[in-house]
């Protein structure tokens, strides 16, 4: 299904009835990155998934697409379908575009799960990256997602994961490059938002992978302690929806349930 946005289509599925849970795929991913979730949660719920801007089926704006860009129309969508509330679960992007939402929208909030993602800004080291990934991009894309996958995983898991791994690179190759641009501008701009995440009237939890390249999770670990948000950690890399099926599964349906 689709819903207009500004100058784009986005691009959306609903499976299930009951109370929502609105899933936000991460950077290079789609919504088939919770194909295995879908048919658990809708069972007992109305669960929707969203290709963010640039992404999947989803077409681009320009080549930035800020957190709040994307937190719009994953809104758009929202209010199309009448949800007033919803549990949201973001992984790695997508919890950033969670955050921009719920600044601007925390009432939409009964519970928000941050996967393999972070609260805080990128450093300078990490906005530096950043563009020097956006010049290859235009040259030599292709090695750069294959790159860019390599870090996603736990050395083990590409190994344990081979054909996961295959699957989720082939869905990152077909992004554009526009796309991944204008994600990447979007993320090395985006403020921190731990004071949001920290007020959110809503029950909260952090997904940390200890093996994660890309997330430093002794930090936020450091930074929740003594706030009313939860976190848990498992014990492979970024991936935690390959790497930690079984786990993630469980404590989703413990979040939302609780």
């Amino acid at each position: 299904m689709y819903i207009d946005c500004k100058n784009s289509q986005i691009h959306y599925t609903v499976d299930g009835k009951g109370e929502s849970i609105v899933l936000l795929h991460g950077f290079l991913e789609t919504t088939a990155m919770w194909n295995h979730l879908i048919p658990k949660f809708s069972k007992t719920h109305q669960v929707i998934c969203i290709d963010l801007l640039g992404h999947g089926k989803t077409g681009c704006l320009g080549y930035i697409h800020t957190m709040e860009e994307m937190a719009e129309a994953v809104f758009s969508v929202l209010n199309h379908l009448n949800i007033v509330s919803a549990n949201f679960v973001g992984h790695s992007m997508g919890g950033y575009v969670a955050l921009a939402l719920a600044e601007k929208h925390p009432d939409l909030f009964t519970s928000l799960c941050l996967m393999n993602s972070t609260f805080e800004a990128d450093d300078e080291n990490k906005k530096a990256l950043r563009t020097r990934a956006n010049k290859m991009a235009q040259t030599n894309f292709i090695n750069l997602v294959r790159m860019s996958f390599e870090n996603l995983f736990a050395v083990e898991s590409k190994i344990k994961f081979k054909n996961e791994f295959s699957e989720a690179l082939q869905i990152a190759l077909q992004i554009p490059v526009q796309g991944y641009i204008a994600a990447s501008e979007g993320m090395k701009v985006r403020p921190d938002r731990f004071e949001v995440f920290k007020h959110l009237d809503a029950k909260k939890l952090v997904i940390i992978g200890k093996k994660d390249t890309l997330i430093n999770g002794n930090r936020l670990i450091s930074k929740v302690k003594s706030t009313p948000i939860d976190y848990v950690e498992f014990s492979e890399g970024h991936m935690s929806h390959i790497e930690n099926k079984s786990e993630l599964t469980d404590i989703l349906i413990q979040l939302i349930e609780k």
